[in-house]
């Protein structure tokens, strides 16, 4: 199969529909990550993302629609605060997750009772999602435990000949992956923290729990369980500047090409080594990290990440990728 790359136009959006009619993959730009889509309401378009990712089986999709796409059809209701959310935040880096109608295809929640949905922003995949029209399941677009992909390339690298269609919309902007919310309880609960931070959703909705996957339980969000984000060098986590300059010259006298990742103030510290500075601000780092972990594994053997200090706001879901990223699950 040869894989295309191609912009959002007339041709390649009519293309794009074609393909998801005929139960083929398309993968997308959002202004999180890139996107692997398939007809959320066709079994075996659904268990094709599994097959080519190498996803869990047990690890739910994310449906996506267009802003105007009625979901009444698709939820068995929804609080009276989710309305008041959608109105805030959508179209836009959060997904709620609602008591499913049982009308798509019954592996996307991986025989959970939910359904999660989103309404992306960016453009790309708002004219993509219109040509459609209808649900499109789709979880990122790499193959399981690899970094998430911000940009065509990187979709590419991971499944260069495994799919038809990739709709370029060019580097992500938000940089990781959507804020999932459970909507299904009195109180909104955070599943997987993201862009939409918890006091932004509080200050809508009221109140906002965060919620922590307990030891045997199955997950009700992508991205609450398995090692994820990871890149295909060694990665070194530390805590300080020192500590990441002694793994280095480490890894240089074995032979090795280390390569530090960290935040710029400690970045500057560190001028001397070869270093990738993820940022001065959450903003920034969330931006930034899934590139330059794409970017270290293709330049270095070890990929030394020195934990940010700053905390508060997106950086709480920062760390949670930083922390899978680098192989710590806590």
């Amino acid at each position: 199969m040869e894989t295309q790359i191609l912009g959002c136009s007339r041709g390649s959006l009519a293309r794009a529909k074609q393909y998801i009619e005929e139960g083929e993959i398309v993968a997308f730009h959002t202004e999180t990550v890139y996107g692997l889509g398939a007809n959320a309401f066709s079994d075996e378009a659904v268990l094709k993302i599994f097959a080519l990712k190498g996803r869990p089986s047990d690890n739910p999709l994310i449906v996506h629609v267009h802003r105007d796409y009625d979901i009444s059809a698709l939820i068995g209701g929804e609080p009276p605060y989710a309305a008041a959310l959608r109105a805030a935040f959508l179209p836009g880096p959060l997904t709620m997750v609602y008591p499913s109608a049982g009308k798509v295809s019954k592996y996307v929640s991986c025989g959970l009772g939910s359904l999660a949905v989103r309404v992306p922003s960016s453009p790309t995949a708002q004219a993509f999602l219109r040509e459609v029209d209808l649900p499109v399941a789709a979880p990122s677009a790499n193959l399981s435990k690899h970094v998430s992909p911000v940009t065509a390339r990187h979709v590419y690298d991971d499944f260069n000949g495994k799919i038809p269609l990739i709709l370029d919309g060019g580097a992500c902007t938000g940089g990781i992956e959507s804020t999932v919310l459970d909507c299904t309880g009195e109180v909104p609960q955070i599943l997987r923290e993201g862009l939409v931070t918890r006091e932004m959703i509080a200050s809508v909705a009221g109140d906002c729990l965060v919620y922590r996957l307990r030891a045997g339980e199955r997950p009700k969000s992508p991205g609450m369980a398995y090692k994820h984000y990871a890149p295909r060098c060694k990665t070194a986590p530390c805590r300080s500047a020192a500590e990441a300059a002694e793994l280095y010259r480490a890894e240089l006298q074995a032979g090795g090409a280390p390569c530090i990742l960290a935040e710029r103030g400690v970045a500057e510290e560190l001028s001397g080594y070869d270093v990738l500075d993820l940022g001065g601000t959450g903003e920034e780092m969330a931006r930034n990290l899934y590139a330059l972990l794409r970017e270290g594994e293709n330049r270095a053997t070890l990929l030394i990440g020195v934990e940010p200090r700053l905390r508060g706001g997106v950086m709480a879901g920062v760390m949670n990728r930083w922390k899978r990223a680098f192989g710590e699950t806590s």
